[in-house]
């Protein structure tokens, strides 16, 4: 078996070589030390200043999301001069014609990540809604809690939290019930088909004016819209404070007292009630639609036959 000869010699000079060549860099590699150390504090304190510039104009969440993105951009070009100081082949064109290669395959491996942070600054940036509004999306509803590049959290009103994604928030309808100020809130009223009706929206309207979180601007109003089976029904409309609460809480209040009112001034608010006919299908004209008779007899002594009773019994 032959022996194998390590040539230290040249091993030796390749260390020599890689030491000689490391020792020639360390001038470069000091420098983009010093690069990338700029770099960091420069982002760092963009970052700061862009984060208090949105906080002093209430946008918090817009002001944490430039910030980052600020921060790590010019991380980032900090690291790309620094690679091109140390090694001055690799030309910062060349770099970015990488990177450009490498987004595109990382852009089909996190589409809905991409997606969903294009969304959030988009949102971020129109702001159709803010930190602490109330909005229904994809049939959740809660208090906006945060707004990330990815999600929104919502804070529903049981206490639950409903992470959403940005890109369905800004793809779907959103309704924004804080978007405003005020509110309107409605309710139909059934009274009696023989009370009147002037006298009923009087105290309706008088009932709502009573209640607690009611508005006087715009005021309230009654509205008759139909004439139902059982009933005349009138719509009461009011405005309240479009918080979840006030709009709850002023909506029980408004119901009851108008039940209240009502009944207290001989109101009628019927329920609705079904007549059930019974004819007798043994009788001599079952059959003749001529003389069969439908419903009550016309007159007193005008009564339906009784059943034959069948023979043998």
């Amino acid at each position: 078996m032959d022996e194998i000869d390590a040539d230290t010699g040249n091993i030796l000079e390749k260390v020599d070589a890689w030491l000689d060549g490391f020792l020639r860099l360390l001038p470069n590699i000091g420098v983009a030390i010093v690069v990338i150390i700029l770099a960091v504090v420069l982002a760092l304190g963009i970052s700061r200043l862009v984060r208090s510039r949105a906080d002093s104009r209430g946008r918090e969440s817009l002001g944490e999301v430039a910030g980052a993105l600020i921060k790590w951009g010019i991380i980032l070009v900090g690291l790309m001069l620094a690679v091109s100081i140390i090694a001055p082949s690799i030309k910062p064109a060349d770099i970015l014609a990488g990177l450009g290669v490498g987004s595109v395959a990382i852009g089909f491996a996190f589409k809905d990540i991409l997606q969903n942070m294009l969304a959030g600054i988009l949102i971020l940036l129109r702001q159709p809604f803010e930190v602490g509004d109330q909005i229904v999306s994809g049939g959740h509803e809660g208090t906006v809690e945060k707004i990330e590049t990815r999600a929104t959290f919502l804070k529903t009103y049981d206490g639950a939290r409903v992470v959403i994604p940005n890109s369905d928030i800004y793809t779907n309808a959103v309704v924004v019930k804080t978007a405003f100020e005020k509110i309107r809130s409605q309710y139909d009223i059934g009274v009696g088909c023989n009370d009147d009706w002037d006298e009923a929206k009087r105290l309706i309207l008088e009932a709502a004016n009573e209640c607690e979180g009611v508005l006087e601007d715009p005021p309230a109003e009654v509205i008759p819209i139909a004439l139902a089976d059982s009933s005349n029904n009138i719509r009461l409309r009011w405005w309240t404070k479009s918080e979840r609460a006030s709009v709850i809480h002023t909506f029980g209040r408004v119901i009851e007292s108008v039940y209240r009112k009502l009944d207290g001034n001989g109101i009628d608010m019927p329920y609705p009630t079904s007549v059930v006919l019974w004819h007798d299908q043994t009788e001599e004209t079952d059959g003749d639609r001529r003389k069969q008779r439908e419903g009550w007899p016309a007159g007193p002594g005008d009564v339906p036959k009784p059943a034959r009773v069948a023979s043998g019994d």
